[in-house]
């Protein structure tokens, strides 16, 4: 049996080792429609303790090495959030982050209380226990969601791309606080006799207070970054991708010293910074972060998959199911139709395409570690219990999406993939788009000047083969010649 040490010097070696093959089966994941993120967290079962042989049972390393990710990850799906796409769902998002969670914490956690209150162990005797699985569990994992959307390319309609990312966003964090407040309940001394009503009346000013303070640190923070950014002179983009960074750090580590949301305060600033920060080299930096998430999915989903212990889980199935097709087939659709009811003109065919999409994956499983490393008792049946329907919610609504999406005809096909020729422009300017000449455009005449481009389009540059040439009016064209052309407002 190998045993995990920090300090050894094969932890690289087996590091690498595992993150080729996790990154290997992104083509097997392609191919047969499987999630890649799914993928990763059985490999890290299969090179676990009951597989392979590699041991890794530091709880308390792994929870931290997840928060870490999580923020990586929740900062990039921020920064790339655009505020002109996501405004007119906002109102529909925030009310899904925060009354969607809470509702199927509520429905979820009564029917554990129910039905499979024994299985969770010692928390299960309460109501309140149950709530706290139940909460665990209740929000849409972003890191899953953010993979499944980018990786699958799906084009959604009626503004669901961009409600889905803000929803899985925002309500990361409202669960993660809530989890933590339910959790210091079980902890604290001398709660035996307190009411319920009067914890959840404390915890509900700790959660408003908790979230009035990330969103305030995360707009200051966010402001702050764009002040610099339009202050300083940096020598390269990757400069400003390291500085964009830090402020994420820095948003979540100064909310959390005012004890408010740090998950939240960086989702917040990254919004901020993505859309209104003139970043020079904004590209590069988008880049950057990609390729940043998706190394934090694959550490975060293999370290889960490490702690898993396939051998102590089958007392765990039966249960794990029953409360994973409530929660997939109940309490989410439920919530889901519920708290859109004032949104009576988005169609019902794409609420319950949102309600498809309550993806459970690492987050939950993250959170599942936070009452295992405080020592809560039973809180280990919590873990196998969130791990399992984590692999139920993937298995059944990861590898569904996109069939689901065209069924309830909510996909469209992608649009052609735009080429710039390398440039990137400030958006102010307006948009890149290229047009392939076709003999229909040179029907009027072969030149430049004949193809009279309607008002606001200009053209920038034409490629031919592996040539660029700058335009003239008396330049012919020919089929297949690549037009680059910008479309933005012109003062004639």
């Amino acid at each position: 049996m190998l045993s995990i040490n920090l300090l050894s010097d094969n932890l690289l070696l087996l590091a690498s080792i595992l993150v080729f093959f996790a990154i290997m089966t992104t083509k097997i994941g392609a191919r047969f429609g499987v999630p890649s993120l799914l993928l990763f967290l059985i490999l890290g079962m299969v090179a676990g303790e009951d597989g392979l042989g590699v041991r890794f049972q530091d709880y308390e390393l792994a929870e931290s090495l997840g928060h870490f990710a999580m923020t990586i990850i929740l900062f990039s799906g921020g920064l790339q959030t655009s505020m002109g796409e996501t405004r007119p769902v906002l109102k529909q998002g925030i009310i899904l982050s925060s009354l969607g969670v809470l509702l199927t914490s509520l429905l979820t956690g009564w029917f554990i209380y129910l039905v499979a209150g024994e299985a969770v162990g010692a928390l299960g005797s309460s109501i309140l226990g149950c709530f706290l699985v139940a909460v665990i569990m209740a929000s849409t994992d972003s890191a899953s969601v953010f993979g499944l959307l980018h990786g699958k390319r799906l084009h959604l309609r009626h503004d669901l791309a961009p409600l889905l990312e803000l929803e899985s966003g925002s309500n990361d964090p409202m669960a993660y606080a809530l989890t933590i407040i339910i959790t210091g309940v079980f902890l604290s001394k001398g709660e035996a006799d307190a009411s319920l009503g009067l914890l959840s009346l404390r915890g509900s000013l700790v959660f408003l207070v908790q979230t009035a303070i990330g969103l305030l640190v995360g707009l200051l923070v966010g402001k702050l970054t764009v002040w610099i950014i339009k202050k300083v002179n940096l020598p390269g983009s990757s400069l400003y991708s390291i500085l964009v960074l830090s402020s994420a750090f820095f948003a979540s580590g100064l909310a959390s010293i005012v004890f408010g949301n740090g998950l939240l305060a960086l989702y917040v600033a990254a919004i901020i910074i993505g859309n209104q920060a003139p970043i020079p080299g904004k590209k590069d930096v988008l880049k950057f972060f990609d390729g940043m998430t998706w190394l934090m999915q694959l550490l975060m989903f293999l370290v889960l998959g490490l702690l898993a212990r396939p051998s102590q889980m089958p007392p765990m199935i039966v249960p794990a199911l029953l409360v994973g097709l409530f929660l997939i087939f109940v309490a989410r659709p439920v919530s889901v139709l519920v708290s859109l009811l004032p949104f009576r003109k988005m169609p019902f065919k794409a609420k319950l395409f949102t309600s498809w999409v309550g993806l459970k994956g690492a987050g939950p499983i993250l959170f599942a570690l936070y009452p295992v490393v405080k020592e809560v008792d039973g809180a280990s049946g919590i873990f196998n219990m969130v791990f399992l329907i984590s692999l139920l919610s993937l298995l059944v609504q990861g590898m569904t999406l996109a069939p689901v999406a065209k069924w309830l005809g909510l996909s469209y096909e992608e649009d052609p993939p735009v080429e710039s020729f390398g440039l990137e422009l400030p958006e102010e300017m307006g948009m890149l788009r290229d047009h392939t000449v076709t003999e229909e455009d040179l029907a009027g005449g072969r030149t430049v000047r004949d193809m009279s481009f309607p008002h606001g389009i200009r053209l920038l540059m034409v490629k031919r083969e592996e040539k660029f040439l700058v335009p003239h009016g008396s330049m012919e064209l020919f089929p297949g010649d690549h037009l680059m052309i910008i479309i933005g407002d012109t003062d004639d």
